[in-house]
């Protein structure tokens, strides 16, 4: 999929499992928002302050998460 997008594409930004865990986190805990690793890595990428310092817009899609996975992070796991 990238080869066909990256015509349109102007950057691309990438971000650590860390950075990516305590954006599901976040979004559970202060939005009542259950997403999966990719569907949070958006968020994770603005928390990470390389998405830029205007508006920034977060897709954020899928809920499809391993119960066993979401409770990993929220204690503070990396799973």
């Amino acid at each position: 999929m990238f080869d066909l997008a990256k015509t349109l594409i102007d950057d691309v930004l990438v971000v650590s499992l860390e950075e990516t865990v305590e954006a599901i986190r976040l979004l559970a805990v202060q939005n009542s928002v259950v997403a999966e690793g990719a569907g949070a890595v958006s968020v994770a990428a603005a928390l990470s302050g390389r998405a830029g310092t205007g508006k920034i817009v977060c897709v954020i899609s899928g809920g499809n998460i391993d119960l066993d996975k979401l409770v990993k992070i929220f204690q503070g796991k990396i799973p």
